[in-house]
């Protein structure tokens, strides 16, 4: 529902921070990586994501969106909910989260609180292929000003082709097109080959 938001930042805490912006005051759950990311600014941006219970609504904020996404994997595997998908982001950082969950390193993801090892199989079951096909470089920040190619790229990855294989094919649409290719014509160019 909100992509993200920002404004300024009111109150910080390691939990949580209150954003001020546009004269409304956002109670925003955050992570220790996060909170870290923070430091003093007086500004902030954060990518958010709202969580609907019959008893409230919950912001969880995140200061790239790479964390965002792995959050939403996380709370994506059955059992672990959002307090412990950010309890787990709050342990390591998102990146040794996704290499121990790639590379099956369930004594590593077990060190979480909260987190037996039942859990961790569960979560390395669910989401080893996902986090494999993504790449490594999925927790990478995407660039503001992004190319044709790159939106081509990312549009491709989300619809489930592994990026090596849409990377090869984008760049085969590029060689036999025009350079100046717009998104949609070379993602149609791609699905074709695919």
């Amino acid at each position: 529902m909100y992509a993200y938001i920002d404004g300024k930042l009111a109150f910080k805490c390691p939990t949580y921070v209150v954003i001020d912006a546009g004269g409304i005051g956002f109670h925003i759950n955050i992570s220790l990586n996060t909170y870290g990311a923070i430091q003093d600014t007086e500004r902030c941006k954060l990518y958010t994501w709202l969580h609907v219970k019959e008893d409230g609504h919950t912001l969880y904020g995140f200061y790239e969106e790479g964390e965002r996404r792995l959050f939403l994997h996380l709370i994506s595997v059955s059992g672990i909910g959002p307090n412990t998908g950010r309890m787990i982001l709050s342990s390591i950082t998102p990146a040794e989260i996704q290499t121990a969950i790639v590379k099956g390193d369930v004594p590593l993801i077990q060190r979480i609180k909260g987190i037996g090892p039942k859990s961790a199989q569960r979560m390395i079951l669910e989401l080893q292929d996902k986090l494999k096909k993504e790449g490594p470089d999925s927790l990478i920040t995407m660039p503001s000003h992004n190319t044709a190619k790159e939106e081509a790229l990312s549009a491709l990855v989300m619809l489930g082709f592994t990026k090596s294989v849409a990377e090869k094919t984008l760049d085969a649409a590029i060689k036999t097109g025009s350079e100046n290719l717009s998104v949609e014509a070379l993602i149609k160019s791609a699905l074709k080959s695919l």
